[in-house]
């Protein structure tokens, strides 16, 4: 896979997310093997691309250290499917709103990425949207430690990914990437499904070159 252009335009970024998510594939680890008993619970996360002046860029979290799931990781804005939820995308804006205090008034939905079966159990549906400059965020301090942002440029260049491969007590191989950040590591889920974000834009900036 070749390094997709660091100059995506904000057509391009249209074009790519608004058409509806790829069927994920087995390379692409969007399948992960649960243990037997494992219950699966549906969630929904944003993938919220930033249009700031000196180019678009990812908003992204750090979980705070003492929660039950994911302590400490990088990951995007979002939680569980409530039943008064209509859709994933009132998951992912109402999580979004929740845990960074972005306002949806700012969001504008694209479409969807292929989904991530985590090994802890969730079915998690990535939603892509644009966000518009000016907004204040007032984060959930008992759920996020801190929130930034990555140029799409450094995310959609693929070189800057790393394949890991891990043997478990257990004799099972895990394999997960990772894509280090300033002094945050971000890997597993998330970077899975940047890297799923990053093939889909590849394709859309090649189909308009």
């Amino acid at each position: 896979m070749t390094p997709a252009s660091s100059t995506i335009t904000l057509d391009q970024i249209r074009a790519g997310l608004q058409r509806p998510p790829p069927p994920p594939e087995e390379h692409d680890l969007h399948m992960i093997s649960l243990r037997e008993g494992t219950k699966v619970t549906e969630a929904a996360v944003l993938v919220p691309l930033v249009n700031r002046p000196q180019g678009v860029q990812l908003l992204l979290t750090q979980r705070t250290a003492h929660l039950r799931d994911h302590a400490g990781q990088i990951s995007f804005p979002g939680g569980r499917v409530e039943a008064s939820d209509i859709d994933v995308r009132a998951t992912a804006l109402r999580e979004t709103e929740e845990e960074t205090g972005l306002s949806r008034k700012f969001v504008e939905c694209l479409g969807g990425l292929p989904r991530y079966i985590t090994g802890t159990g969730f079915s998690v549906s990535p939603v892509t949207a644009l966000v518009q400059p000016g907004f204040t965020l007032s984060p959930d301090a008992f759920e996020v430690a801190e929130v930034f942002e990555v140029p799409l440029r450094f995310l959609t260049n693929t070189a800057n990914y790393r394949f890991h491969q891990v043997k478990l007590a257990d004799g099972a191989l895990r394999q997960y990437y990772s894509m280090p950040w300033n002094q945050f590591f971000i890997w597993g889920a998330t970077a899975a499904m940047l890297l799923g974000m990053c093939q889909i834009l590849s394709e859309a900036a090649a189909a308009q070159t």
